[in-house]
């Protein structure tokens, strides 16, 4: 019998249906019996993680409490800006599963250690003190691509997944590139929604399938 996952989402909403989505696809499975029991917390109200920060915390927190007293045995949260709230979700009790120190080791493990990122402001900030810590160089979007990005991310919450906002990821990813990246992490979950790795000419790391991939481990 495997273990009950408790998924924190809704940050976005299409980003954690994506996610669900990944987990049941990766789940080796013969039939029902075989797929992770999950329960979801799809909560789109979650304060805004950069100027609410301290509500944004208390909320998450609530959030794992809840699932914890529900049945769930494992955490994760499909939403790479949010875990600069970790400890309040760790807080709970239960083992969370870390979006951003699973996703920095696949894509240190492709061999690559200039790596570019594709996030938000503080998912960015996130991930540039891990990929340090693991002797990696980050490789960020400058200037106007910056503001770029994160239209392309706001598209997607309004639901534009066309290819106004896939062109725009494609050449931000190659931007990135042309920078002297070895390796592209989507560290934000709305961004594989938008790119693949057939649209990147390095190795892509996508922080959902890593998160999805590791909760199968984990939980199946």
């Amino acid at each position: 019998m495997g273990k009950v996952l408790g998924v924190l989402g809704g940050m976005g909403p299409a980003a954690t249906v994506a996610f669900l989505a990944r987990v049941q696809a990766l789940t080796p499975a013969e039939g029902d019996d075989d797929h992770i029991r999950m329960l979801i917390d799809l909560n789109p109200q979650v304060p805004h993680r950069h100027t609410r920060a301290v509500e944004a915390g208390e909320t998450l927190g609530r959030m794992a409490a809840s699932l914890r007293d529900a049945g769930a045995e494992i955490l994760c949260m499909p939403c790479n800006t949010a875990h600069a709230h970790a400890d309040a979700i760790r807080a709970a009790g239960l083992p969370f599963i870390d979006i951003i120190a699973e996703t920095t080791r696949a894509a240190k493990a492709d061999g690559a250690r200039r790596i570019g990122v594709l996030a938000t402001p503080g998912g960015e900030a996130l991930y540039a003190t891990a990929l340090e810590a693991s002797g990696c160089e980050i490789v960020r979007l400058e200037g106007e691509d910056r503001a770029a990005f994160m239209e392309a991310v706001f598209a997607v919450k309004r639901g534009d997944v066309g290819e106004g906002p896939r062109g725009v990821m494609r050449r931000l990813a190659a931007a990135l590139v042309a920078r002297g990246s070895q390796g592209v992490i989507g560290g934000c979950t709305e961004v594989p929604l938008l790119l693949g790795p057939d649209d990147v000419a390095v190795p892509f790391t996508d922080s959902a399938e890593v998160l999805a991939a590791r909760c199968v481990t984990l939980c199946g």
